[in-house]
């Protein structure tokens, strides 16, 4: 066979496999077609149809007063079925509609919309996403009133898709409080915590699979989610400002490393301010509930004291605040190790009441052995008496768990008792530290605090929270007014006598303790500030921690009770149900007017009626406030208002109601001079009142 011969064998042989591999094809093209054709369309349609999870609306969260924390706000994405409009409402309609979705995103031209839905309209498409952008729903309002959009979903094809965002209204204030839960269902906070409420129960909705993505079918069968409950918590939001400002200035100013604060109702136990600060590279920001959770959970230092006093009269009653105590040069000897006091040289021989005021180590330490030495056990069961041993069961998740020695344990040395004593060798968090001082001032009755008051549907309450007794009696009568009396004098003769105010009693203890690093205790400190106000009639209970402070002078009365006193004159001047009655005044002299430039209507009222002085108001008058002038043998007063959004003015007034009224119109004050009455301020009354704006007022 020659080669020409060969080749053309070959070719041959190539063309007849080519024909039947091309005649395979088309008996498998008429097989899936046309034999198969009903079976692969029917897998084509289970597989493009399919149940899709709906999202119910979270609930919100509320302040005590019903301001929103946390709400979720709808947006939507906007997205068309060319193929539904009739086509003279389509025809009519594309161009003015291209043209008012170019006008709107401002990305594409009109021509390239109007060309997008007729394309997808003639290629039969039935969904297309226009843009990618959200809207909210004041936009979504205005779009449906354009071509084809009007005539709703059914009759032109609009589809509105809904997205949810999670919105704070009040920004980062509360945010570590508030929390957030991600879509693992992980998280922190009242978000993470009450997360069963406010979720809600999904819906479920069928969907068809398209080419770019998937478009819901409204075929009757869809479930309806079930919305969240709303939350309803016990947080004051101005108070809760004034600490989150107050805890930042003061961690600014010292270069802490975290800081936290807790502000507590007495009687109830409900949280009105909690605020928790980190240290990072631009700044301060709310990265952790330090206030509750274990990374907050410390040596307490010196605000312990009050534990192991309350366990020293509950023991050893005969023990008197009178009885001295002789702590020496300052340096103690304990078994092989020293302890010292914060005073060079000692304080030498004082009472108990003074061991507490100067927050002697020694003097405690001493009084801790004489009464303890030979039954250290039951130190730690007088301990776990008043609930320091165990949780508080706060509803946020995450409570730190107290660690709390036994003589049992092996690490119990003969220097533990001592170190208990004034706050090492333990580590409980702030809220339960908090959480002993709140039941001495509400007269050894220890409650459980509590920061949920409510979870509602709208109007109606699901489930509320009321006041928990957690031990009804923490400790004798005889103990508690011992207490008191010592908390009272750390203010007015002790470590914080640096925050005594003129206008209520403040009762609290000052913490300052070292902390431990790589197994060692190291020069850096946790400061703290615990106690209640008014003292003789408390309403408030705090703390304040501030961790690692920088600078020479880094204890607790010196950088933690600041912050307490400014939270608490914030809370006095604006709950006039804690300010003392004024005590009225007999004029020894009938012919002399007392002086009386501007004040409060009714208090003013009340006091001139009660001593004779003849007053009258502006006929019409109806305001809260008023400024006086003396007309002949009487006074007159004429309207003063406080408008919001405009500085008021407070000349003339006395430094509390000057207080009260600039505090309520988010004004920052400083006082210069000293005296009874605002003399001059350093802002017109009427400006405008900017935000963080700052006012001088000067007494005479």
């Amino acid at each position: 066979m020659n080669i020409k011969k060969s080749i053309l064998v070959r070719v041959r042989v190539a063309f007849l496999l080519v024909c039947l591999f091309a005649c395979a094809i088309v008996y498998k093209i008429v097989q899936i077609q046309f034999m198969d054709g009903q079976k692969w369309k029917s897998i084509s349609k289970e597989r493009r149809i399919y149940y899709k999870p709906v999202a119910a609306t979270r609930g919100n969260i509320f302040s005590d007063n019903g301001s929103i924390l946390a709400t979720s706000l709808p947006f939507y994405r906007v997205a068309i079925d060319p193929t539904v409009a009739k086509a003279e409402v389509f025809n009519s309609g594309v161009d003015s509609l291209g043209l008012l979705l170019s006008r709107f995103y401002g990305d594409k031209s009109a021509d390239h919309y109007r060309r997008k839905i007729k394309n997808a309209r003639h290629s039969d498409r039935q969904y297309i996403r226009l843009n990618s952008r959200q809207i909210n729903y004041q936009e979504k309002k205005m779009m449906a009133k354009w071509p084809i959009f009007r005539e709703g979903k059914g009759r032109g094809g609009v589809i509105f898709e809904k997205v949810e965002k999670r919105f704070k209204p009040f920004g980062i204030l509360a945010d570590r409080t508030i929390g957030f839960i991600n879509e693992d269902k992980n998280g922190a906070g009242l978000e993470f915590s009450f997360n069963n409420n406010l979720a809600g129960t999904d819906g479920e909705a069928l969907f068809e699979r398209i080419a770019g993505g998937s478009k819901p079918i409204y075929d009757g069968t869809d479930v309806k989610p079930q919305h969240g409950y709303d939350i309803k918590t016990t947080i004051d939001i101005n108070l809760q400002d004034v600490a989150e400002n107050a805890l930042y200035k003061a961690l600014e100013r010292t270069n802490a490393e975290y800081g936290c604060v807790i502000m507590m109702e007495v009687k109830t136990g409900e949280i009105k301010a909690i605020a928790n600060l980190g240290k990072t590279k631009g700044g301060y920001i709310e990265d952790y509930n330090y206030a509750v959770g274990n990374q907050g959970r410390t040596e307490p230092g010196s605000t312990f004291k009050l534990a192991s006093m309350m366990a020293l009269f509950e023991h050893a009653p005969h023990v008197k605040l009178t009885d001295t105590i002789d702590t020496g040069n300052g340096r103690y000897r304990i078994k092989n190790t020293y302890m010292s006091d914060a005073k060079i040289n000692g304080y030498g021989k004082i009472t108990v009441q003074q061991v507490f005021e100067k927050s002697s180590n020694i003097g405690v330490a001493k009084l801790m052995e004489e009464n303890f030495s030979q039954s250290q056990q039951a130190y730690v069961d007088y301990l776990h008496k008043f609930g320091l041993g165990s949780t508080l069961g706060f509803q946020m998740d995450g409570e730190a768990r107290p660690y709390m020695k036994s003589p049992q344990d092996k690490n119990w040395y003969g220097t533990t008792l001592t170190s208990m004593a004034i706050g090492y060798e333990t580590k409980i968090s702030p809220l339960q530290t908090l959480a002993l001082y709140n039941a001495v001032a509400n007269n050894g009755v220890k409650v459980q605090p509590i920061i949920v008051k409510e979870i509602r549907k709208a109007d109606n309450v699901i489930q509320s929270f009321s006041t928990r007794v957690l031990i009804d009696k923490i400790c004798s009568d005889e103990t508690l007014k011992k207490l008191k009396m010592m908390l009272e004098g750390v203010v007015t003769h002790g470590t914080a006598k640096n925050i005594l105010s003129s206008d209520y009693k403040i009762a609290g203890k000052t913490g300052t303790a070292r902390k431990v690093k790589d197994g060692k205790y190291v020069r850096e400190y946790s400061t703290s500030f615990a106690g209640y106000f008014p003292a003789d009639n408390p309403k408030y209970s705090c703390i304040v921690i501030i961790d690692s402070p920088k600078g020479v002078n880094v204890y607790g009365g010196d950088v933690a009770a600041p912050v307490f006193k400014e939270l608490a004159d914030k809370a006095y001047a604006r709950d006039l149900a804690m300010h003392q009655p004024l005590q009225a005044r007999v004029v020894p002299d009938k012919e002399s007017l007392p002086l009386v430039k501007a004040g409060n209507f009714d208090d003013l009222s009340v006091i001139l009626n009660k001593i004779g002085i003849s007053n009258h108001a502006t006929a019409g008058q109806d305001e809260e406030w008023v400024k006086v002038e003396q007309q002949r043998r009487s006074l007159n007063f004429t309207a003063n208002p406080v408008l919001e959004g405009k500085v008021p003015d407070v000349t003339g007034m006395t430094l509390r109601d000057a207080l009260f009224i600039l505090g309520n119109q988010h004004l920052e004050v400083n006082v210069e001079g000293s005296g009874k009455r605002v003399q001059k301020q350093s802002v017109e009354p009427g400006t405008d009142i900017i935000k963080d704006k700052n006012i001088t007022i000067t007494l005479s």
